[in-house]
């Protein structure tokens, strides 16, 4: 079986929209989903997108996304990318699907001279994490992610 990336693209806003919620699903997080089709076609495909997204094909089937965006480290002085989702769909898992992601967006972040290619994964995850860990990531233990979202967000919007 052959896999195949390629940017998404308007029309597919749909199939994105469902990898969202299959992602969601299996991580326990579909109760926090709010986005819709015209949110996702709003912000992706709109007049700033926001970040990018790659349709992963197994066999001309779609099997997988990976939602990214550039990030900037001033240590480096360089660019980088982040990947904020990557899903298959369970059927097609063990095909080499996540890893020609992955490595699409590896040669993608040289090409673009960036630095780094960084994630987060949920710690009860360790399918993941033993997978992110054979192609050669590190856990980055020593940071904390925070978050402002919500409620807290419009305060400190607000705060002078």
């Amino acid at each position: 079986m052959a896999v195949r990336i390629e940017s998404a693209t308007e029309s597919q806003v749909p199939l994105i929209l469902y990898f969202i919620r299959q992602l969601a699903e299996y991580e326990k997080l579909l109760d926090k989903v709010e986005a819709d089709e015209n949110r996702i076609k709003e912000t992706l495909f709109g007049l700033r997108p926001s970040a990018e997204v790659l349709i992963a094909h197994l066999d001309d089937e779609p099997a997988g996304f990976a939602i990214f965006f550039s990030t900037y480290s001033t240590f480096l002085g360089r660019p980088g990318i982040y990947l904020e989702d990557l899903f298959v769909e369970p059927k097609f898992r063990g095909y080499g699907v996540g890893k020609a992601l992955l490595v699409h967006l590896a040669k993608l972040t040289r090409e673009r001279g960036g630095g780094r290619l960084e994630w987060s994964v949920l710690n009860w995850n360790e399918p993941s994490i033993r997978f992110y860990k054979g192609l050669g990531a590190e856990p980055l233990d020593e940071w904390t992610r925070y978050r402002v979202s919500g409620e807290a967000l419009e305060k400190l919007a607000q705060t002078l």
